[in-house]
């Protein structure tokens, strides 16, 4: 395992959420939904790690998500993902995940979700998907199909939002104001103004 590239060293809280603790922020949601931009965006205003799904999946088995679906399959790709996901959950706060689209039909990834401290999905239209994945360049063959997004959808936004602590439509908001918004509601949450 190739863990130790994720570095796991712990980070102090940053200052610009005081109230956030534990401080694992974990994004999930369709592709195209903007979990890399939001993530990033976090990581910006609050100085946490940020560790997207790719990013995990290398650092876990020490190659890269394409490689494995290549030569192994989508089902070996799903695996290296769980567990990738599983061992991120037990790095030390603070930290910013983004994980794989498909993990809400995966039990053992509900269950690891369902115990984190904060897992964010971020909600986008399929039509709003479908324009944010572009020619799908670096991404699955179906990427760029709208009756698959439109399916894929159908299948997981009732256990997405099961599963999230906060729901975010994303279709009409910048990365920016994502991470901001995501920020004022669990700081509200941590000091109980949010039921």
């Amino acid at each position: 395992m190739a863990g130790a590239d994720l570095g796991l060293i712990p980070m102090p809280y940053s200052r610009a959420v005081p109230t956030l603790t534990p401080a694992t922020i974990v994004l999930i949601g369709m592709m195209g939904c903007g979990k890399s931009t939001v993530g990033r965006a976090l990581a910006e205003r609050t100085g946490w790690r940020y560790l997207d799904n790719d990013e995990l999946v290398r650092a876990f088995t020490g190659r890269a998500a394409e490689e494995i679906d290549a030569t192994d399959g989508e089902a070996a790709l799903h695996r290296a993902e769980a567990d990738a996901l599983r061992y991120a959950l037990t790095m030390p706060p603070p930290l910013i995940l983004s994980v794989a689209a498909w993990v809400a039909a995966d039990p053992r990834s509900q269950a690891l979700l369902r115990a984190a401290p904060a897992v964010v999905y971020l909600r986008a239209r399929t039509e709003t998907l479908r324009a944010r994945i572009g020619t799908g360049a670096g991404r699955r063959g179906d990427a760029t199909d709208l009756d698959w997004l439109r399916a894929r959808h159908a299948e997981r936004d009732a256990i997405y939002r099961e599963i999230a602590t906060l729901t975010i439509d994303t279709d009409d908001l910048a990365g920016d104001a994502i991470a901001q918004l995501i920020l004022d509601t669990l700081r509200r949450k941590a000091v109980g103004q949010d039921a």
